[in-house]
């Protein structure tokens, strides 16, 4: 075992990710640390142990646990927000990805212009709920993504956002979804 092993369980216990690409210095570290096969073999074992299944995505670390299937229906749920909130960023800006960097009056700016995007703002409003002005439901989306530690503040001062390599654990989930063309073509009864 490493002596950073409680510090990568309390960061991965809470959902959060260990990214390459975050400015933590600590997270860096823990990061370099998973990254060696042995020290991953090590804390995959020893987390197994606890019911924890330590996971490696493309440049991140996460916790996955085995559920039950009543637990189902909540993931879904879950899903098709993540998948609603990534489509209203990529129609923001369609090179938004990992290492992205934006501010939310880039996307306010954007919304006099683009009435799609104004429409999927519409629609994200269970997760933005009252939020009256565009500026504030930007903030709440803004503040999800943050607090699930898909971006990260990087400039406190312009307000800049930078996209962690956490992303691609929502790219996978939208690209592991496969409709097959005979049922993508067809229109429900």
């Amino acid at each position: 075992m490493t002596k950073y092993t409680s510090d990568i369980f309390k960061v991965l216990r809470r959902g959060q990710f260990i990214c390459s690409n975050s400015p933590d210095d600590d997270i860096q570290t823990l990061y370099k640390i998973l990254e060696d096969e042995d020290s991953f073999e090590d804390l995959y074992d020893y987390f197994y142990q606890i019911d924890y299944i330590l996971e490696q995505g493309d440049e991140f670390f996460y916790f996955s646990r085995n559920e039950k299937n009543a637990d189902l229906e909540r993931k879904i749920e879950k899903a098709f927000g993540w998948i609603n909130t990534l489509d209203f960023f990529k129609t923001f800006d369609s090179s938004f990805d990992v290492g992205f960097r934006f501010t939310p009056s880039e996307i306010v700016n954007q919304l006099k212009n683009n009435a799609d995007l104004k429409t999927k703002l519409d629609n994200l409003k269970k997760i933005s709920t009252d939020k009256k002005s565009y500026l504030d439901q930007i903030k709440k989306l803004i503040e999800k993504l943050e607090k699930d530690n898909y971006i990260t503040l990087e400039n406190e001062i312009s307000e800049t956002y930078k996209v962690l390599t956490s992303f691609n654990y929502l790219k996978d989930l939208v690209n592991t979804i496969n409709i097959p063309e005979i049922i993508a073509n067809e229109i429900p009864e």
